[in-house]
């Protein structure tokens, strides 16, 4: 799965959360919010994997490239043949032949050469794609759980507010603040 659609889908979560009936917070589904995470972490090894099936095309590529090679080297060798059978003066032939052969031979590393450069390019544009990614994975996830530590820290203090403003309703509270100027009296009549 890509890592971009799972940041999305991560991101509406967020939107879709139930807001807390105080203040900015937002309930999501812990569960959810975990799946995703784990989603992410599986889907990122695909850039990879990507690299890795740039690297088994290379194989592919040389390998056509030694089959190509291997069929020039054949033809040549086969005009050399024709050319010996043809040509009553062998020396001749022979030179021919040999140029025709180095050609051929040339030819082939060129076409080597070139396979190797492809696949070297090819492998270092997926390691970069690869790792911008993991890197923009990385930022998004930090800049959400900030977020979701900044609304936690709200939720904290709301709900710490709620349940002083209700224990000095309910009278739950004075006991104790009752007790402590009881002591604080009894301190400065030493």
């Amino acid at each position: 799965m890509d890592i971009l659609h799972l940041v999305d889908r991560l991101e509406e979560l967020v939107a879709e959360a139930r807001r807390m009936p105080i203040g900015q917070g937002v309930v999501i589904d812990r569960r959810r919010v975990l799946e995703l995470v784990d989603q992410m972490r599986s889907s990122v090894p695909w850039e990879v994997r990507d690299a890795r099936d740039i690297v088994n095309e290379k194989e592919a590529i040389l390998e056509e490239a030694r089959r190509e090679a291997d069929g020039i080297v054949a033809r040549a060798e086969l005009q050399v043949q024709d050319l010996l059978a043809e040509n009553s003066l062998s020396q001749q032939a022979e030179r021919q032949a040999a140029q025709i052969v180095e050609r051929a031979e040339v030819r082939a590393q060129q076409i080597l050469d070139q396979a190797h450069e492809q696949v070297q390019a090819r492998l270092r544009q997926a390691e970069f794609a690869a790792t911008n990614q993991m890197d923009e994975a990385d930022r998004y996830a930090l800049e959400m759980l900030r977020r979701l530590e900044n609304q936690l820290s709200a939720f904290s203090s709301t709900i710490r507010g709620g349940i002083d403003a209700l224990e000095e309703r309910t009278g739950e509270g004075q006991p104790q603040q009752q007790q402590y100027e009881d002591d604080y009296d009894d301190e400065e009549r030493r």
